[in-house]
């Protein structure tokens, strides 16, 4: 009885929770962070990192109180880490990611392959090329995570928090500013797929990147 407990709860546990469940645990969180004065976000831990790391010695902006204003916030990001490797290992759905065909077409037609149907590589969500040593110690896979890196850098501290800030925290605060955020969240998120994705990334900057990399001797 209790080996069938156990299956049942890993086979229920490996599948994708219903929105009510997880929409209902982070309404739970934010209603004790609401109670206990403090606000939610992702981005704002970066900055707690880098003046735990003795940033605050180079920039003002990193030279403040980090364990007593984003110390909580640090241990909450340890446990999304902790947690999302028990979930993409232990708890991984052994079935392959469910792609729309519309999906699967895009992602080819960006020169990119989909992700593997027998969970070889991480969880089965990105495609192959993004967990390749070639490619992210390339010269193209590291100029794209480093203009990521800043792209996401600059956006969440001109913006003052990240989607998690804005859009869960902000939100629940009822911040005019955060509602402002969530939309430029959507436009920008719709500009790109359907604008600079196909048009600037892939017919000006990825060629450029690839023929500045075949330009370095091998």
């Amino acid at each position: 009885m209790k080996i069938l407990l156990s299956q049942s709860l890993m086979a229920y546990l490996s599948e994708p929770w219903p929105w009510y469940v997880s929409g209902g645990l982070i309404a739970i969180i934010m209603v004790l962070l609401l109670f206990s004065g403090k606000n939610f976000g992702v981005s704002a831990t970066m900055r707690a990192g880098c003046s735990a790391l003795g940033a605050g010695k180079i920039n003002d902006f990193f030279h403040f109180d980090w364990k007593k204003a984003q110390g909580w916030n640090l241990l909450f990001i340890v446990g999304a880490l902790i947690g999302g490797w028990i979930a993409s290992t232990l708890l991984n759905d052994p079935e392959p990611l469910a792609l729309g065909s519309r999906t699967a077409e895009h992602i080819k037609s960006l020169g990119l392959s989909l992700p593997k149907e027998s969970k070889e590589i991480a969880s089965g969500f990105l495609p192959a090329e993004f967990s390749k040593p070639e490619f992210v110690f390339s010269f193209k896979g590291i100029l794209l995570m480093v203009l990521g890196g800043f792209f996401v850098g600059f956006g969440t501290r001109y913006a003052g928090g990240c989607t998690s800030g804005h859009a869960i925290s902000g939100l629940s605060d009822l911040q005019p500013a955060s509602l402002i955020a969530v939309i430029g969240f959507f436009i920008g998120g719709i500009a790109m797929t359907y604008f600079l994705l196909p048009l600037f990334y892939k017919q000006i900057l990825f060629p450029l990147i690839n023929e500045l990399q075949n330009s370095f001797p091998k």
